[in-house]
């Protein structure tokens, strides 16, 4: 029986394989779950409603329908106990500052290590619960 609360984390990214890698990834860490993941804005509106996630992941740039930093804005606003992490290979300061004034916890270039990923969901689920 797992003692330890796991943290629920829903990947959003318009990449397959980036999602799939990602999930592959994170299970290495028995305090995480990938409880779901959504393909653009709108499914990732209805994954927080039906998977109450405590974590996002959110592709800033997602390629249909609903952007990351739209999707974040109102995932943020509606529920203010869930934390999204932005994740991007645009670096440009006008991307990453959209995304932080929408609600992001912190912002990760997708070429980090899965290790330095992890750390940034410690610290945004940390700081829900200080709440």
């Amino acid at each position: 029986m797992d003692v330890h609360p796991k943290i629920r984390v829903l990947l959003v990214d318009d990449h397959p394989l980036f999602r799939d890698t990602m999930c592959s990834r994170l299970a290495a860490y028995p305090n995480l779950k990938v409880v779901g993941q959504a393909s653009n804005g709108h499914e990732a509106l209805e994954c927080v409603r039906r998977l109450e996630p405590s974590v996002i992941l959110m592709d800033i740039h997602l390629q249909r329908l609903m952007d990351g930093i739209a999707a974040t804005r109102l995932i943020t606003s509606q529920n203010p106990g869930v934390a999204v992490l932005g994740l991007s290979c645009d670096t440009r300061q006008y991307v990453i500052s959209a995304m932080q004034q929408a609600g992001a916890f912190e912002v990760l270039a997708k070429e980090q290590p899965a290790d330095e990923v992890y750390g940034a969901i410690q610290r945004a689920s940390a700081s829900m619960s200080d709440e």
